[in-house]
């Protein structure tokens, strides 16, 4: 591992005027052509795939340099993980121009690289906990779910079960070390030295929370506990740490999602199925304050399950609390990167992290480092119908409210007592009601608040000057709010705009009869295209 900081990149242009597409990042088309077609391996970055692996990755640390001095843990041809990033980035802290020229690095390198290669035995094929957002000082992190006996014996015969029997892509993936060897010589103390080393790592990124997505306690194949979970750890190992299980459906529950024309609403995953034994578990101090009936979880649909589970996340990491938080599956390239990717966006709407990068930029970024460069199976997943990469980024219409912005405890501590006059549902109500469809790209996107009786008029700067002061700081905080809808509704535009000539419409092969403008009929009414010939995205 060694320090590193990136270079400050060009600025961008302009963005787009009103009604047009935003640009496109330069390079997306390319990263989605490549996403699409092979999966990112670390150790297969040679020849012309790898050169343009290569720009990727470079490009992910410009976009990175651009707001943070960080290091990077070098993972050249898969050394530590076969399927993350060749180079690793752990953002230290945000910078300005001048402290990027003084960049000096404020963790022990060599620590923290001997904590993840020891570590990297405790999780599912070797994903370790992995910094990729720094928020208030506080690491957000991602992994795999911790191994079970299946793997630590032989991690090549693990893969063979864990896919049914498939060549796995991972099949011929990282040998056995020494290390390794050494540890699985005494079983009496296996899990305490390897789970054990997973405890310091995330204790060095000073990681309280673990929220866990499993909807297993321990994944089983053909009878055999493959992985396990820290909700189940028999020492109780994780003890310390406050753990959340929050059971959210696999990425083959996404098929059902393409199949219903890429509609969640009314789509609610079928909690009774046999394999499904881990309940919904969260400590009560971190509910009081979001005003959602978790009692109910399994009778709602995946937008509203989706939305409940990024308010808690989004809940715990703008807290007071300085500690870091941990977001995991079982191997961590489906679920796990879909939170990822929407926390990620959505602190970014609210001009709290990533500051500089523009709707374009922020998108690439996240497809790059956190689906593609972290593995994410794309491949398979679109040969199979489960569509989870594209829900993430379609889902952005339903998080554009006042309920999803992190600004929302800020304004809570610095306003005043409530005015007189206005208050801040006063000032909501003068939104638009009538804004079109919240699936169409052709309309403006609704939010949550405009759904109560009597929003009529809109909302305007010159209306500002009309309340009170204090009515006049709530206002303030409204347009900030209006400019998170926005920069989401930039980045799903673009998002849907790349997909659609990539990796979508290439989906809808010709049916027998040759009637594929019904197929491409089916995929634009899904994804909220259809609609008027005056429509643009």
């Amino acid at each position: 591992m060694a320090g590193a900081r990136a270079a400050a990149a060009a600025s961008a242009g302009p963005s787009a005027s009103s009604g047009n597409p935003p640009p496109q990042e330069p390079g997306l088309g390319e990263l989605l052509e490549e996403f699409s077609r092979t999966q990112y391996r670390a150790k297969d970055c040679s020849g012309t795939g790898g050169s343009k692996v290569e720009r990727i990755e470079k490009r992910c640390l410009e976009l990175f340099g651009r707001d943070y001095c960080y290091s990077v843990i070098q993972n050249v041809n898969g050394d530590i993980c076969g399927h993350y990033p060749q180079h690793i980035v752990f953002l230290e802290y945000e910078s300005s121009e001048k402290e990027k020229d003084t960049f000096q690095s404020t963790v022990q390198v060599s620590k923290l690289q001997d904590l993840v290669n020891r570590s990297k035995t405790a999780r599912c094929r070797g994903r370790f906990v992995c910094p990729v957002i720094l928020f208030k000082g506080k690491h957000i992190c991602r992994s795999a779910t911790l191994a079970g006996w299946g793997e630590l014996y032989g991690r090549t015969g693990y893969n063979y079960i864990f896919s049914g029997g498939a060549d796995d892509a991972w099949a011929d993936s990282e040998d056995i070390t020494e290390e390794d060897c050494a540890l699985r010589s005494s079983d009496t103390h296996l899990f305490d030295k390897v789970r054990g080393y997973d405890i310091k790592l995330l204790r060095y990124l000073s990681v309280k929370y673990i929220c866990d997505l499993m909807v297993e306690n321990k994944k089983v194949k053909f009878g055999m506990n493959v992985t396990s979970s820290e909700k189940v750890d028999k020492a109780q190992r994780y003890a310390d740490f406050t753990l959340l299980s929050i059971p959210y459906p696999g990425c083959e529950f996404f098929k059902e999602y393409k199949d219903r024309d890429y509609m969640a609403e009314g789509l609610i995953f079928n909690w009774k199925q046999d394999y499904v034994d881990a309940p919904l578990s969260i400590p009560d101090f971190l509910t009081c304050s979001l005003n959602i009936d978790w009692s109910q979880y399994q009778s709602w649909d995946l937008v509203q399950q989706t939305q409940n589970y990024l308010k808690l996340l989004l809940s715990i990491i703008n807290s007071d609390d300085d500690s870091g938080l941990l977001v995991h599956c079982i191997s961590g390239w489906d679920r796990t990167p879909l939170f990822i990717s929407l926390l990620r966006l959505s602190l970014w709407a609210d001009g709290l992290i990533h500051t500089s990068l523009k709707p374009a930029e922020i998108l690439y970024l996240t497809v790059a480092y956190d689906w593609f460069l972290f593995g994410h199976m794309l491949v398979d997943r679109l040969s199979k119908g489960e569509e989870i990469f594209f829900f993430c980024f379609n889902f952005l219409k339903h998080i554009i409210s006042e309920e999803f912005s992190a600004l929302k405890t800020q304004r809570r501590k610095s306003l005043p007592a409530r005015d007189a006059g206005f208050t801040l549902e006063d000032i909501c109500m003068l939104r638009r009601k009538d804004r079109g469809s919240t699936t169409s790209l052709g309309s403006d996107f609704s939010l949550v608040m405009e759904s109560s009786p009597g929003a009529t008029g809109s909302f305007t700067y010159e209306a500002v000057e009309l309340l009170p002061a204090g009515a006049q700081t709530q206002a303030a905080w409204l347009a900030a709010l209006s400019e998170r809808e926005t920069r989401l509704q930039e980045v799903r535009s673009a998002f849907l705009a790349a997909y659609s000539s990539t990796v979508g419409l290439r989906a809808a092969a010709p049916s027998p009869s040759g009637a594929i403008g019904g197929l491409l009929e089916q995929f634009v009414r899904g994804v909220g295209l259809r609609g008027t010939s005056s429509s643009t995205l």
